[in-house]
């Protein structure tokens, strides 16, 4: 499959999947253990989402700084200096005798994922080239960074129910390991450039300030509400952070994000598309999970089970829509895989307060799950396709944050369009309707990613590079930025 690749191509791909798994997995194996978290460490109920919040939040504050840092700095050594981070944050957690101590482990793992995540796909963009080779490789990775994130909410109901929710956390240190040990067998040094550009700092500060700050206030919401004046302050205040980002990097010499990267509809159009994607698909497993749990009164370990149709369909879609990608475009898959999504998420909205798995749950799991899979991996192709390897990690850093933004941003919508539908009502039935107009959010969410890909990305795929040799490609990802 990767004959044609460079050497130790197959190692390179063994290394980031597997750490993105660990990545994905984490974002949603600890939703299920919330509950037997806070009764052993004594949580107060207002302190509890954030040990989901401040993962959010460190995560997405910190990727473009992390992508731009791989490119700078080599994106090996962001990689296993972002695991060990990773690794050790989980254990800490998982040996947490205090709610603090287990939000902070949960803070470290963020970081430690924001400098591993972009340097992912940096190692894959580098390594292989564009066309078919790095659509087939990409398309492992989008694959195996959707399982973990479905799977987790099995592994996160098996683990609480039968293991103990410390399991949740320490189930990272054998995955972390087996990837630090295809580092280890194959994955080459990084090289020192000709010349290193310096980091830009105040973009660094400016873009990481406005990305914490609107997370910050996005998840905050549960309590605040999105009317409070506190809530409206701290959105301008990221708005002129994020303002003052642009300005910065217009004028900087070495920006952590060159802004003539999104004059590419690839680039520009990806990037829409993920957010929209990825809010539809957060937001669907909130509401879903909630309705096997609070309505269909279904146990943690039959929730995570009730899933796996779910991640076969998934799994499948994306191994499809890698092959059609390799041979076409993304924009061929695109289209019908968010039309897909969106009418199997209109078919969940069907749900009912008398439901069961059987009847409301299996069909609409199989077509979504085949809808985003085939979304998932030619989109990660889409927003790298015709960028330079010198900017790989910045293109992956902003795709990532794209992707971070869409499911903080739209699940905490989304999220209170729900409650407030359904009030100060707590019966399944007014449950069962909130969840379900979530889902028909959700299906429209998928749909317009449909029309972004209609109307944004071309037709036909830019010409690939030549092929040079090792030399060339050495001086090419390590050379000086332009």
């Amino acid at each position: 499959m990767y004959r044609n690749a460079q050497p130790r191509a197959g190692v390179v791909l063994a290394a980031v999947a597997v750490a993105q798994f660990a990545v994905a997995l984490d974002l949603s194996v600890v939703n299920v253990a919330l509950p037997a978290m806070r009764t052993a460490l004594g949580f107060a109920p207002v302190d509890l989402s954030w040990v989901v919040h401040v993962y959010a939040l460190t995560l997405g504050g910190f990727l473009l700084l992390g992508g731009r840092a791989c490119d700078l700095f080599g994106r090996r050594r962001l990689f296993v200096i972002g695991l060990i981070m990773f690794g050790l944050c989980s254990l800490a957690g998982g040996l947490a005798q205090e709610p603090w101590q287990l939000i902070a482990a949960r803070a470290g793992q963020g970081l430690g994922a924001a400098a591993a995540v972009p340097a992912t796909l940096a190692m894959l963009t580098t390594t292989f080239t564009e066309g078919p080779q790095r659509v087939r490789a990409l398309g492992v990775w989008s694959g195996v960074n959707a399982a973990g994130g479905a799977l987790g909410v099995l592994a996160g109901g098996l683990l609480t129910q039968y293991a103990g929710w410390r399991w949740v956390m320490l189930i990272n240190l054998p995955i972390v390991a087996l990837a630090l040990a295809f580092v280890a067998v194959g994955v080459p040094a990084d090289t020192r450039p000709a010349r290193r550009d310096r980091l830009d700092v105040l973009g660094s500060v400016l873009a990481t300030g406005g990305v914490g700050l609107l997370v910050f206030t996005v998840v905050r919401t549960d309590t605040q509400g999105w009317g409070a004046p506190e809530t409206w302050g701290m959105l301008t205040a990221a708005a002129v952070l994020l303002a003052g980002f642009v300005i910065t990097e217009s004028r900087a010499s070495a920006p952590l994000l060159r802004l003539g990267l999104l004059r590419s509809r690839w680039v520009a159009g990806a990037n829409v598309l993920v957010f929209f994607s990825t809010a539809g698909q957060f937001a669907a497993f909130y509401f879903v999970s909630l309705y096997m749990q609070q309505v269909l009164a279904m146990g943690p370990a039959a929730t995570g089970s009730a899933f796996l149709p779910f991640s076969g369909c998934l799994i499948a879609g994306s191994i499809v829509a890698t092959k059609i990608t390799a041979a076409h475009t993304p924009r061929t898959v695109l289209v019908p895989g968010a039309l897909l999504a969106a009418a199997g998420l209109g078919w969940f909205a069907f749900i009912s307060p008398d439901g069961s798995f059987l009847t409301d749950v299996l069909g609409p799991c199989i077509v979504t799950g085949l809808g985003v899979g085939l979304v998932i991996a030619p989109i990660v192709a889409a927003a790298t396709t015709g960028v330079a390897a010198r900017e790989a990690g910045m293109a992956s850093g902003l795709m990532n944050s794209s992707r971070q933004l869409g499911g903080c941003i739209g699940l905490a919508v989304l999220a209170t369009i729900a409650a407030q539908h359904t009030g100060t009502a707590t019966g399944p039935v007014a449950l069962n309707d909130g969840y379900a107009l979530g889902l028909v959010i959700a299906a429209a969410l998928f749909a317009l990613a449909a029309v972004v890909a209609i109307v944004a990305l071309p037709r036909t795929r830019p010409a690939s590079p030549a092929p040079q040799p090792p030399a060339a490609v050495e001086q090419q990802l390590e050379g000086t930025s332009s």
